[in-house]
């Protein structure tokens, strides 16, 4: 009888975290309404101001956010905090969608629309939703990771298009080497799956991608209304 109380009582449980994964996702829907166009930029949360990756961070966010663009990022330190930092300096909303950790990631000074998520996948949908273009710098793991979700949503036609830019050709080299030689050779991904990913070292060309795509779409969307 006490392992059948156990079982219902997890089952219960289970069932009510439903509701806390709807909560999350309202409160993401209801402070980043009003965000777009916005673009998320992603990266290593270990630099530190004054490293080059940092500053260079923070002046692509900045320009972006003279055009008008929102700026989006996981709301921790490192480029994260530089991307922010950038957003707030252009004077446009500062989007950090920050996660609980064991080891806590503290919120960055510089959003001015944070979110705290609980659980990973739900802070993973709230980067892509609002995102007209997205922004990959040197990072790690976690960095990897959402690269290849952003790249497997456009694959499967989960999401439209969009730009994915990576920045510092010399870090990312090895890993598209990889994907070429190793990955497409063995037919695990086509060659229409690298279209809208760009390489770029210069901030400036990161920025006029994003801005010619987007100013394209536009276009394209107000011929389509005419018709």
């Amino acid at each position: 009888m006490t392992i059948g109380y156990e079982i219902n009582d997890l089952a219960k449980e289970e069932s009510w975290r439903i509701f806390r994964f709807i909560g999350e996702m309202v409160e993401g829907f209801d402070k980043l309404s009003g965000v777009e166009p916005a673009v998320t930029i992603y990266g290593s949360a270990r630099i530190k101001p004054g490293d080059d990756l940092y500053e260079q961070t923070a002046g692509i966010a900045r320009r972006l956010g003279e055009l008008g663009f929102s700026i989006i990022t996981g709301g921790g330190p490192g480029v994260m905090e530089a991307a922010n930092k950038g957003a707030k300096e252009a004077g446009v909303i500062s989007a950090g969608l920050n996660i609980q950790l064991p080891e806590e990631q503290s919120p960055n000074p510089y959003s001015n629309r944070s979110i705290t998520f609980n659980h990973f996948f739900i802070r993973k949908v709230m980067l892509v939703k609002y995102a007209i273009a997205f922004i990959i710098m040197p990072g790690g793991l976690g960095t990897l990771d959402e690269l290849t979700e952003v790249l497997t949503l456009m694959q499967t036609h989960k999401i439209r298009p969009f730009p994915v830019v990576l920045f510092k050709s010399q870090f990312w080299e090895g890993f598209l080497s990889w994907l070429r030689n190793v990955v497409l050779a063995r037919g695990f991904i086509s060659e229409e799956d690298f279209k809208y990913l760009c390489v770029s070292d210069d901030p400036g060309e990161v920025v006029e991608m994003v801005q010619k795509w987007y100013i394209k779409q536009e276009a394209v969307g107000r011929r389509a209304l005419r018709r």
